[in-house]
């Protein structure tokens, strides 16, 4: 763990949107499964994560079907997965909404993941990066699309003490599943 004097561990909020959804005829938007692509991609988000050596030691996951199977999939990319929380706040969620969940989070996660939907991830990456390396809030303002990740850090002793402004941009990536 890196520590500083008063400033705590250096934690990392992993934002995942959930992959490419279809939009079957007469299925509701909160059970719309992945389409193709999504099952490609939700896969290549997982590998991803693993090979920034970024796996995360909890993930609260929207409970729509898209996010909850994007997590399936990233997830199984890893040798043991950690604890998942499925949060129906996080569907539909907008900046304080989510903010009020991640505020929750016990203070000994160090590393959290949250899977879910736009356009509350991109306003909360946005709200809570104060500043980014290289040209990550630009790439973030011009588009966040499905299965994208952004890390966030940020040094605090516990999650309630995030804050707008409070953390880093480290990365954002949009991994790709290869089509077959």
């Amino acid at each position: 763990m890196i520590e500083r004097a008063g400033a705590g561990p250096l934690r990392h909020l992993i934002v995942l949107r959930h992959a490419k959804s279809a939009r079957p005829e007469g299925v509701p938007d909160h059970e719309r499964p992945l389409a193709p692509r999504g099952l490609r991609d939700a896969p290549a988000a997982g590998r991803a994560l693993a090979e920034a050596d970024m796996l995360p030691g909890l993930a609260l996951c929207s409970t729509a079907v898209r996010a909850r199977r994007t997590w399936e999939l990233a997830a199984a990319q890893w040798g043991t997965p950690p604890p998942v929380r499925y949060d129906p706040r996080l569907y539909g969620a907008d900046v304080a909404d989510l903010l009020a969940v991640v505020h929750e989070v016990p203070a000994g996660v160090e590393t959290l993941l949250l899977v879910g939907h736009n356009p509350g991830l991109e306003d909360l990456i946005l709200e809570l990066a104060g500043d980014g390396l290289d040209d990550t809030l630009d790439t973030v303002r011009a588009k966040f699309p499905t299965s994208a990740i952004a890390v966030l850090s940020w040094r605090g002793t516990a999650w309630r003490d995030l804050t707008p402004g409070g953390a880093l941009l480290t990365s954002v990536t949009v991994p790709r599943g290869t089509k077959r």
